[in-house]
Parts: structure tokens; sequence; C-alpha cells
């Protein structure tokens, strides 16, 4: 990680209240969270944990499919603005709080999801981060973020060098085989940007 948690928290305070104007404007970060929602696909008896919540797009838009949806965030300005959303959306499902990738703070959920977070982690800390997440016991976890497809051209990156450190797509492929899932899908959504789909056995007991 090339900051601290504490700056990062910090950072996104300050910018919790345009987040969403900003990155709402980007055509890959609106592809990534559409494909992270129809992934996830949670059934009526679901928790869905997402980490790395933000202001909540994700989480509240799985609401009305699951049976409960955690967000977990390092930082309380993001969050707040997803319980504000929450609250006017009338979405009692919901609940937000602290957490991190290596400790997520979520005891145990049915599908994990996260959208343009983990690529704050190194390469070694988003291994410790996966296999924290097999520990919350998921059928599915769906992964979007910052991801290398080729060699990153330094004069166009996604992502801002100073603050961010994305992998290649192998290194996570990688890191989820060897915390027991298996990668299902992979949607290429740029060459710098992904969403990764991997599962677990058994039914997972969604109600219909």
């Amino acid at each position: 990680m090339k900051r601290s948690l504490e700056e990062h928290a910090s950072r996104f305070d300050d910018i919790a209240r345009e987040y969403d104007d900003s990155q709402n404007n980007t055509e890959e970060y609106r592809a990534s969270v559409s494909l992270v929602i129809d992934h996830a696909s949670p059934g009526s008896g679901d928790t869905v944990a997402d980490l790395g919540t933000g202001t909540g797009a994700i989480a509240l838009s799985l609401a009305d499919d699951a049976g409960r949806v955690v967000g977990r965030d390092i930082s309380e300005g993001m969050m707040e603005q997803a319980r504000e959303k929450a609250a006017e959306q009338g979405l009692d499902n919901v609940e937000f709080g602290e957490g991190r990738f290596r400790e997520p703070n979520v005891e145990e959920a049915d599908v994990v999801v996260s959208n343009f977070a983990m690529h704050h982690l190194s390469d070694d800390e988003k291994v410790e981060a996966i296999e924290a997440i097999a520990e919350i016991g998921p059928r599915k976890f769906v992964l979007g973020d910052v991801m290398f497809f080729g060699e990153p051209d330094p004069d166009e990156p996604f992502y801002s060098p100073e603050v961010d450190d994305p992998s290649t797509v192998g290194h996570l492929a990688d890191a989820l085989t060897d915390a027991g899932f298996a990668l299902t899908a992979v949607e290429r959504v740029h060459e710098q940007v992904g969403v990764l789909v991997a599962e677990r056995g058994g039914d997972g007991g969604e109600d219909e």
C-alpha cells in the first residue's frame, strides 16, 4: 500500500460529497458497477458484503434482491453518504460500518462484492485480503477493479500511480485459486479495468 489506511481514509473523507458525480462520469466505472451487480445476483435469503463500499452504489443496488447487505469501508465520510442514500430510499436491510479488506468486520456472507477499491493494496496485501474474504465463507466473490490485462501504458494510466497499486489479472486469478475459489468469469472492461467472478462449491441456499 503506497499510503497508510489513515491517509486513504482522510483522502476519501475529503471527496465524499463529490465522489458519485466524479465516478459516474467514467464509462468504465459505470460498466464495472453494472457487471458486479449483474454477477452478484443474490437470493432473497443471502447476506451480501460489499467491501470498500464507498458511497454504497453497489450495496444499495443489491438491497432489493438480498436478505441483508453490509457495506464496509475505511472512510466514515463516504459511508455517511451511503447511509443518507439508504434512508432516502427507505432501505432497512442495509448497514454500513468500518471494515478493511484484511479485517472485514463481517462474520459471514453468502456473496462478497467489491468495486474499484482493492487496487490500493500491494500484491501481497491483495493475497492477504482474498484469504480474509475466503474465511467469511462466501460461495461467490465478485471483484471489479483496476487490473492489468496487458502491459500498462505509462502515458495513459487509468489509475493514479502515486496512490494506487493495481495487479495483473494473472496475479489476482492465482490468489483467488490459492484461496479455494474457481474463476468462473473474466469481464474485460478496458485494458486496465476488469471484473472477476470467483465461486466455490455448494448450493448457496437461495430462496425463490
